[in-house]
């Protein structure tokens, strides 16, 4: 039996239309109550449904129209950033990328500076390409360069100024969705440049907080989110590189067969980056597959190299460097690399885990 099978059991259960059971639906409808039973394929569902569809964004599209946007629309107060969000084509029109996720590429000009601004959203930066940009997080001028993966947790301070004369694009990712959903949303102007202008080769958090194994005495108390503002790509290549080189030895290290991944996690607790999103890298050996899987909850994708393909929903979908995808909760996806293929990934993990909704199936076993 579906979902739509049982809206019809209820909905015709000896309720023949007369007069009086028209009434009462009127009677209902102005005073704001809404029955089950007309309605029921709607909030009674065998599996998660989502208004998110899978959907592919390019980034030999995606970034023409943002340099573009970087000719003709200035970055500064009331636009704030020039950051254009994913819209997912299911969602009615909403600047999502899921129901829980945003998800935008953010472009920096020439020597310009996106101006200081705080609010209650979680936020990352993952950057596929180029550097000379300095995201400046509650006084703290913090390097972005390739492969880099940044850290905004909500109510930092935030502006970002980039000191060259080549222009730089990155993926901003956000809870603003769930927080839409949820009515927690606060938002503050800053100062009107950054606090701190300079363009150190590390930050301060990391010179604190950026050693594997070691934690500062001065910072025994746990964190909501993570306290290193840049998880550096030596790092992240080198770990996935390993897990391949231990899988050759003999060794367990890999999620899979050819498949190394790592979650990028907050010190203080073991546990994901930020309360909101999670965040992961993977490296898939050339001609690896991974089987099709079905997870409650949302991710992203963006290909950082390399050359593959995701079968969404039955679909293949081929893929290069730069390249989006979403996966909405319950569609079945898996990955083909047919190059050594570079992934990174986000999705809403904390979230689904913490009210206790996570269920992962995997085809075939």
């Amino acid at each position: 039996m579906t979902s739509e099978d049982l809206a019809e059991d209820l909905q015709n259960a000896d309720l023949e239309s007369t007069p009086e059971l028209e009434q009462l639906y009127a009677d209902f409808a102005a005073a704001h109550l809404a029955p089950l039973w007309t309605q029921a394929s709607e909030v009674l569902t065998f599996h998660p449904r989502s208004d998110a569809v899978p959907f592919v964004w390019r980034w030999n599209e995606l970034y023409p129209l943002a340099a573009r946007s970087g000719d003709l629309v200035p970055v500064g107060r009331g636009g704030e950033r020039r950051a254009i969000a994913l819209a997912n084509p299911g969602l009615g029109g909403a600047p999502y990328a899921t129901p829980t996720i945003w998800a935008a590429i953010q472009y920096l000009g020439p020597r310009e500076t996106a101006p200081e601004h705080r609010h209650a959203q979680n936020a990352f930066r993952f950057v596929v390409e180029g550097e000379g940009v300095w995201t400046v997080v509650n006084g703290d001028p913090v390097a972005m360069r390739r492969g880099d993966f940044l850290l905004t947790p909500g109510w930092n301070f935030h502006g970002h100024h980039n000191d060259t004369d080549a222009p730089m694009a990155w993926i901003d990712g956000l809870d603003v969705p769930l927080s839409d959903h949820i009515d927690i949303g606060f938002f503050e102007y800053g100062t009107e440049r950054v606090t701190d202008e300079a363009s150190p080769d590390i930050s301060r958090s990391e010179r604190l907080w950026a050693y594997p194994g070691l934690r500062p005495l001065s910072g025994l108390d746990d964190r909501v989110s993570s306290p290193i503002a840049a998880y550096r790509w030596e790092y992240t290549d080198r770990a996935v590189a390993e897990q391949l080189l231990l899988e050759d030895e003999g060794h367990p290290a890999t999620v899979e067969q050819g498949h190394a991944a790592i979650r990028y996690v907050n010190p203080t607790t073991g546990g994901d980056v930020m309360p909101t999103l999670r965040a992961e890298f993977h490296r898939l050996r050339a001609g690896t597959s991974t089987p099709s899987r079905h997870e409650v909850g949302s991710s992203v994708w963006q290909v950082f190299e390399g050359r593959g393909a995701f079968v969404v929903d039955g679909v293949r979908h081929e893929m290069d460097k730069g390249d989006l995808v979403v996966v909405p909760s319950w569609i079945p996806w898996s990955i083909e690399a047919e190059t050594e293929f570079d992934l990174f990934r986000f999705n809403d993990g904390p979230v689904i885990e913490r009210l206790g909704f996570a269920r992962t199936h995997v085809v075939g076993r």
